[in-house]
């Protein structure tokens, strides 16, 4: 159903939820919240620790004009609670203050306690007259634009009366497992009466959506083995010789990786793998073993990246281990020029290794006799985008992999149509990096600490969960940037985000490295591939958001060099919970140990996530669930499957869900 068709969508707010990526009344009712407010803990602000979360009843004295200062929109609020003052801060969000008025109103967001002065950052509002019939706990969801909690509450509301909301999990699997009715947890999710109807009514669509999504995987997957079609010619002794080429001795996983790849490439079944090991494990060196078994016997292989910083970094290394070898780089970036040769370098037999980003997937892009493809970061790739890759070779030799340790119960449930190789062994030669959760009480410690290392000529890294805080909740690397600008005016920092263009990423890296700028404050777009060995100090903000695996990531951007490395996390908000999860970073290294107790401690919901789901999922990334829904859901897939029942529209719900899934070989 259209949006306008729903009780107080007017088109101008249809528009607002089209910004939100909702479309339709289904888009609307799987919008699902970030948070809930419990109505009965309103606080004091005297009596908030700084960055907490809170839900604070003020009145909104006066609202000062909005300032701009660089690139940063400011708008500030004057409050008072109960003749205490305070002040509401909103960054890049100018249109906040039109809607801004005199009188009582609840504000929800960060709270910021410095020398004395109380503000309250990017807090989503309402007028309290308008709030007082709520009560219990009452979602809160992702805003943008002039929208607000309450008309997007109605518009929700109105949605779930309309929609028919039915399960696809056939009716004797409901039965036998005594399913809940979907419609009703639908409503449990968005207006739960208690913690537990929201726990169980998110527990009940995930079962759902993850039903759904595994129907998709098996009948995509299907049992085949494709028969070889490339036949290798390169020796083991051949294999060991290039092992030297590098200036370290194989571990022991990484020479189990290695073999496991060349007894695939020999046998008659093209290989489907996926790599995986903690940072710095030795994956990459891995890959170009592989590459040179390909090569070597006469084809030519691609080495995928996700970014051009990552591209530019493999295809440096790529010439260095390949010397004796063609290597070429296709990205965006790539003039239009050099992209014309290369294309035509390529097709014509010319090139033998290409590395490169998404530029290789355009159309015209083709090669000679493409035997070999490796894939960094499977999780930044889509399934079509790996597909497309595959169609320009015949049965290619597929090696995916992830920096991130997936829990092997996972990766056996998504990548079950992938052989799964994991080099075990802790990263040699590197250094271990000490690790601390920093009180408020310390900051400023801290920033001057930094101060002093940056004029030794260290470097460090901050880094925030999101470019722009809208939601009220983070830390944003806008605001941040400017904040430590002007904390640290003799300390050069630079700006790295996601929305920048990738040359501009690629240049600021750039100048970063060549130590043209002592810290980089950045988005979570440095969390792989990035090597800086004077980098020695990593700080991350609102770190209670972040999960420990992705922690672990961000971690080992420190320590590539001799000096002695650090890592501080500030917590935004979790309080006493946040922090004790965050301490068990301070005694761990092991990022598979860390994967399986984040998947404990988090859920799977946060785990996967769009980050290891890619498009899948991404309806439910707000909902908490446990794994044991996963496997549950699979236990049903199977079943249903087994017993085919309700067959045909398991089959239609699947393939209309994951459309661009068809005909699609997972890769």
């Amino acid at each position: 159903m259209d949006l306008i068709s729903l009780k107080g969508v007017t088109e101008k707010r249809a528009k607002e939820l089209n910004k939100l990526g909702v479309k339709t009344s289904a888009d609307l009712v799987r919008y699902f919240p970030r948070a809930y407010l419990d109505m009965t803990s309103r606080v004091s602000v005297r009596e908030v620790y700084h960055n907490d979360m809170a839900l604070v009843a003020c009145r909104l004295v006066a609202v000062e004009p909005v300032r701009y200062t660089g690139r940063v929109k400011l708008v500030r609020a004057h409050l008072d609670q109960d003749g205490y003052p305070l002040t509401a801060v909103w960054f890049n969000m100018p249109y906040i203050a039109p809607r801004l008025k005199e009188g009582e109103y609840l504000f929800y967001g960060r709270v910021q306690n410095r020398y004395g002065q109380v503000s309250i950052v990017n807090p989503s509002f309402e007028p309290l007259e308008k709030n007082a019939r709520l009560k219990g706990l009452v979602p809160v969801y992702p805003l943008k634009g002039t929208l607000t909690q309450r008309i997007l509450r109605e518009a929700v509301a109105s949605a779930l009366r309309t929609e028919k909301l039915d399960s696809v999990i056939p009716e004797p699997l409901r039965k036998k497992y005594a399913l809940s009715d979907l419609k009703e947890a639908y409503f449990h999710t968005h207006f739960p009466k208690t913690q537990e109807e929201m726990q169980n009514g998110a527990a009940r669509i995930a079962l759902e959506e993850y039903f759904v999504l595994l129907s998709a995987f098996k009948l995509i997957k299907g049992d085949r083995n494709e028969a070889r079609t490339n036949r290798y010619a390169v020796t083991e002794r051949e294999v060991a010789a290039f092992e030297r080429r590098f200036p370290f001795e194989f571990t022991k996983g990484q020479q189990a990786a290695v073999r496991a790849i060349y007894d695939n490439v020999t046998s008659p079944v093209r290989m489907n793998r996926l790599l995986q090991g903690d940072v710095g494990s030795g994956k990459t060196a891995v890959a170009l073993t592989g590459i040179f078994m390909a090569v070597k016997s006469g084809f030519q292989a691609v080495y995928l990246s996700p970014t051009e910083v990552l591209a530019a970094q493999n295809y440096a290394l790529l010439c260095k281990i390949f010397p004796d070898y063609r290597v070429a780089y296709l990205a965006g970036g790539t003039s239009a020029k050099e992209k014309r040769e290369i294309k035509s370098a390529l097709a014509a037999g010319e090139i033998d290794i290409l590395c490169g980003t998404h530029a290789v997937l355009q159309g015209d892009v083709r090669f000679c006799r493409l035997a070999f493809c490796v894939c960094d970061e499977q999780h930044r790739f889509g399934v079509a985008q790996r597909n497309i890759l595959s169609e320009k070779g015949e049965n290619l030799d597929v090696l995916v992999m992830s920096a991130t340790p997936i829990p092997r119960t996972l990766s056996l449930i998504f990548y079950g149509d992938l052989d799964i190789t994991t080099i075990p062994d802790k990263p040699r030669a590197r250094q271990e990096i000490s690790t601390s959760v920093i009180p408020d009480r310390k900051y400023d410690d801290m920033l001057e600490y930094i101060r002093t290392q940056t004029k030794g000529g260290k470097q460090a890294y901050f880094v925030c969960p999101k470019i722009d805080d809208d939601e009220g909740e983070v830390t944003s690397v806008t605001e941040l940037y400017e904040e430590l600008r002007g904390r640290l005016p003799d300390v050069r920092f630079a700006l790295l985000h996601g929305r920048m263009k990738d040359r501009e990423k690629a240049e600021v890296m750039a100048a970063f490295k060549e130590k043209k700028y002592d810290c980089l404050v950045a988005t979570t777009v440095i969390e792989v591939g990035i090597d800086v060995p004077d980098a020695t100090i990593m700080i991350i903000y609102n770190a209670e958001r972040f999960g420990l695996s992705q922690l672990h990531q961000l971690r080992g951007r420190v320590g590539r060099g001799s000096e002695k490395s650090y890592c501080f996390l500030l917590v935004g908000g979790g309080g006493e919970t946040a922090t004790e999860r965050l301490n068990i970073l301070k005694t761990t290294s092991d990022g598979f140990k860390l994967a399986e107790k984040d998947l404990e401690l988090r859920g799977s919901g946060d785990f996967l996530g769009t980050r290891q789901s890619g498009k899948f999922l991404t309806d439910i990334k707000n909902l908490r669930y446990s794994t044991e829904v996963i496997f549950t859901a699979k236990k049903l897939t199977d079943e249903a499957f087994e017993r085919r029942l309700d067959f045909d529209e398991v089959r239609r719900a699947a393939m209309e869900k994951y459309e661009s899934l068809k005909d699609v070989v997972l890769n």
